[in-house]
């Protein structure tokens, strides 16, 4: 069958566009949103230029759905697909002659340069590659740099380091962290000179411009919690210490008092010693109550938060998204941050949180999980304690900021 029967129009422009640019430059940027289809777009891509053995690094929740996508697609017919996480770069053996570098803007830290982007750049420099993500620079400009640094092409390879790249691209400026002490902030990068040297290689792509319609409905369920939680966390405020007979919940520091109420607001703690606890399974109680009849996905926070679910809902709990999606009884809970990209779930008929995260990135790729072409409206549920700090950590989020120390001290004054 011809493999471009079974794509939508739009992937097979866009990957003959790739095509030509990966050709010409050895790079080419897929900055296709959510849903839009950048896998297929890729293989697509690898199949017009010729490839014969293609290495696609991804995260690993992701790697069945890629492997499915490329023996439904028969682009087997085509090249071999070697499919690995990040996390097992380091046991990558064999001859490519393309990568494939999924939700790339992980390789975006600054000033220096994640472990996984040194090992990337260490290992396959000198091939071409395909680079993919839906948010090349979710919270900085100058998150680009080390995205294409990892490329013997890259368009800025004559700063050979972010520093020497940031006298050009970045208005740094000086902020004060702990102890008042001042370190240099690179994150005010200039913006449309970047795009202008990085144009020739991005090809952007929308969900509007997919035809999609999706709405995504957001509702705030508020869950009394139990009156020993406020009572902790009230006295945790005021002493900054509560001492048990044999754990300790200690918050010396700002930092410190705002993790101890994020995790006790949603009925967790861990404690000075590194052990956790589950304190009070009032929100998983209240799921298993509101949700008993429908198929939903839960995303947590905390790893106790994960215990709380398989001990209130027990056997109904996966994690694993091929039994979801297979089995009608099952509910999936994923941790937000790993779960918020490369992950499809459309067969569930509610996204529901447990907790929210303090990052932004994870606000605005975590919710869009449910969406397909097909889907009209997503149905978001956030369960929030009474009284607690997820109200101001949303409003925070949703306005495409992290909230940090200083939303949390104004929040409980």
């Amino acid at each position: 069958m011809n493999v471009h029967s079974k794509l939508r129009d739009y992937q097979i422009q866009i990957a003959q566009n790739a095509d030509v640019r990966l050709t010409k430059l050895g790079i080419v940027y897929l900055a296709m949103e959510v849903r839009t289809g950048k896998t297929l777009t890729a293989f697509e891509t690898a199949r017009l230029y010729g490839a014969q053995s293609v290495l696609f690094l991804t995260k690993k929740k992701a790697i069945s759905s890629i492997e499915s996508d490329y023996t439904d697609f028969e682009y087997d017919k085509y090249f071999k697909l070697t499919c690995i996480n990040d996390e097992s770069m380091h046991k990558i053996e064999g001859q490519f002659d393309l990568v494939i570098h999924d939700e790339h803007h992980r390789f975006g830290a600054f000033p220096k340069p994640n472990k996984s982007a040194r090992l990337f750049k260490q290992r396959f420099a000198h091939l071409p590659m395909i680079f993919l993500s839906g948010t090349p620079s979710p919270e900085s400009w100058s998150q680009i740099y080390h995205q294409f640094w990892v490329s013997n092409r890259s368009p800025f390879k004559r700063w050979t380091t972010f520093y020497k790249w940031a006298n050009d691209f970045v208005n740094k400026k000086q902020k004060y962290v702990a102890h008042g002490n001042p370190v240099n902030d690179y994150s005010d990068a200039d913006q449309d000179k970047i795009k202008g040297w990085i144009q020739d290689y991005m090809i952007y792509f929308t969900q509007s411009s997919a035809g999609f319609e999706t709405q995504v409905n957001e509702t705030i369920l508020n869950v009394r919690m139990q009156d020993k939680t406020y009572e902790y966390i009230n006295r945790l405020k005021k002493h900054l210490v509560i001492e048990g007979k044999s754990e300790v919940i200690l918050a010396d520091t700002g930092v410190k008092l705002m993790q101890k109420c994020h995790q006790m607001y949603s009925g967790t703690i861990k404690f000075e010693s590194g052990q956790s606890m589950v304190l009070d399974k009032s929100k998983a109680e209240f799921i298993q109550g509101k949700f008993y009849t429908k198929k939903i996905a839960i995303f947590y926070k905390f790893r106790a938060e994960f215990d709380m679910l398989c001990d209130v809902l027990g056997e109904r709990i996966t994690t694993d998204i091929d039994e979801f999606n297979s089995d009608e009884s099952k509910w999936i809970a994923l941790q937000i941050v790993s779960g918020r990209e490369g992950v499809n779930l459309s067969s569930a008929d509610y996204l529901v949180y447990l907790n929210i995260d303090f990052s932004a990135v994870s606000y605005w790729q975590s919710r869009d999980r449910l969406t397909t072409m097909q889907r009209k409206t997503n149905d978001v549920f956030w369960i929030f304690s009474e009284n607690g700090i997820e109200h101001d950590i949303y409003k925070t989020v949703m306005n495409k900021k992290d909230y940090t120390l200083k939303h949390f001290n104004k929040t409980i004054k």
